[in-house]
């Protein structure tokens, strides 16, 4: 070889090496930019959680990098943070206005306000049936003119796929009512509210029902005593008997007057029992008779409904998903998606595929996903923090993003972060979604700092040291409002 050549040769090699090294600099940089800061490591490790069981990712919306990218793809649990992807597609597939309809059909002739046959009850996975929509719903029927119904209530649950679900299985607490499983014709998440208070008097405890079942029978309530009130529902002597079609609660122990007003919600009976126990129970109230059974079956093809009780509109039903965390309801919204491409009956599977379609279409890519209820109450579902906050970036460049963003709870303000972020400068200035299991601890959404600039965050916490997580993310979502914006401008210097 020339001398020549020999020279453009190690020229050659120089710019490569000096180029790799540019690089190599370069890369350092932004994996040192994305790095957890030392003061949110020392917040894990003073909680005593070692970094190989978090995930943080922040990003800045409207920026291409992430400001901090701490195991961004690990597959985690994020328990109810799972309720971000159900509530979103939810929103984009579905549309914020969709109303869910249960529907009332005459099976017989109507004569001087008489049913002269069964009256068929179409549910169609409606997530929030009240008892006063419900009370409606009954006086509604009467006011269209009916009167008394000789046959029996036809109940046609056919919109989801029968699917076996047992109450135990999560957790051992069968009675608990995030505990309930989803259903075509789900009726006041299938519970009762036990309500405790002392007299006016001050020399017994009032006992409460709602709603007063006919099938649910009610022992007295508990005795009236003093001290503090601590695990009061330790000491009113609970036992709660359900046989599926008839339920008793009776109230051995005491309550202590210190409580002042608390109550405790329970779920009892069947799906189709308590829809007709509440069925019997409010159209007596709005005037009607009905001493009939119930029986599974369907609507009449073709037929016109006599009533028709609607949902609120979507937008306002997350609303109670995300900021209340409502599992039941994310549950039937989860199924619901399931029939946005497909006739019924719903089942979690079709569910599953119209939600990877959903983000497939978005280019939203995740294959680490594991879609198991939507509802995050799960020990098997799977996402990643990265995965969560290209999610939130999308949701905040939809045209549902404002029904998304209000779907949160607001940091000091309400839901499940009411409690949270008092003392704390990020009050009111975050938007976020909880996550609580054994095991698993998360939180995810938007920080807005005091100068406008909006973050998205996905932070969670896996493994026995999550229970006492909640102080190291709190620190996390408070450090992004204070040091966000200048963390991304300037390398963090070591």
């Amino acid at each position: 070889m020339s001398e020549l050549g020999k020279q453009r040769r190690e020229c050659g090699c120089v710019k490569s090496i000096r180029t790799m090294l540019v690089a190599a600099i370069a890369f350092a940089a932004v994996v040192a930019q994305a790095a957890l800061p030392q003061p949110v490591t020392r917040a894990f490790r003073d909680a005593g959680i070692p970094l190989t069981s978090v995930a943080v990712v922040v990003q800045e919306t409207g920026k291409v990098r992430p400001l901090i990218a701490h195991d961004a793809s690990r597959p985690m649990n994020p328990a109810s943070v799972m309720k971000l992807v159900t509530t979103l597609a939810a929103l984009e597939l579905l549309g914020p206005d969709y109303r869910w309809k249960t529907e009332a059909y005459l099976d017989g002739p109507l004569e001087n306000g008489v049913l002269h046959g069964n009256l068929v009850l179409k549910g169609r996975g409606d997530p929030k049936v009240t008892v006063e929509q419900w009370q409606a719903f009954m006086w509604g029927l009467h006011v269209a003119g009916l009167a008394a119904i000789d046959g029996d209530l036809v109940l046609d649950r056919s919109f989801f796929a029968p699917m076996a679900h047992d109450p135990a299985a999560f957790d051992g607490e069968p009675l608990k009512p995030y505990n309930v499983g989803p259903d075509a014709l789900l009726v006041n998440f299938k519970s009762i509210k036990f309500a405790f208070a002392p007299t006016a008097a001050g020399d017994s405890t009032q006992l409460t029902v709602v709603p007063a079942l006919p099938n649910v029978a009610i022992g007295s309530a508990p005795r009236l005593a003093g001290g503090d009130c601590n695990d009061w529902r330790a000491t009113i002597g609970a036992a709660f008997v359900d046989r599926g079609s008839s339920a008793e609660a009776t109230f051995g122990g005491r309550y202590p007057v210190a409580c002042g007003e608390r109550e405790w919600w329970v779920s009892l009976l069947d799906h189709p029992d308590y829809v007709h126990a509440m069925f019997a129970a409010y159209f007596r109230d709005a005037g009607g008779r009905f001493e009939g059974g119930w029986k599974n079956g369907a609507a009449p093809k073709g037929a016109a409904p006599f009533a028709t009780l609607e949902s609120p509109p979507l937008y306002d039903i997350v609303r109670d998903v995300n900021k209340l965390s409502n599992n039941v309801m994310a549950r039937q919204i989860f199924l619901t998606l399931a029939t946005v491409d497909r006739p019924p009956p719903a089942t979690t599977s079709r569910a599953a595929e119209t939600v990877r379609r959903w983000l497939a279409a978005r280019k939203l890519r995740m294959p680490e996903l594991v879609l198991d209820n939507g509802s995050g109450l799960s020990r098997s579902e799977r996402i990643s923090a990265g995965s969560l906050v290209r999610l939130l970036l999308a949701a905040d460049a939809s045209p549902v993003r404002d029904e998304f963003a209000s779907s949160l709870a607001v940091a000091a303000m309400d839901g499940t972060l009411e409690r949270r972020f008092q003392n704390g400068s990020v009050a009111g200035q975050a938007l976020l979604k909880t996550g609580t299991l054994d095991g698993a601890r998360a939180v995810a959404g938007y920080v807005i700092d005091a100068d406008g600039r909006r973050f998205a965050l996905a932070a969670i916490v896996n493994g026995p040291s999550a229970v006492r997580a909640q102080a190291a993310l709190d620190f996390v979502v408070q450090w992004v409002y204070r040091n966000g914006a200048t963390w991304g401008e300037t390398p963090p210097h070591h």
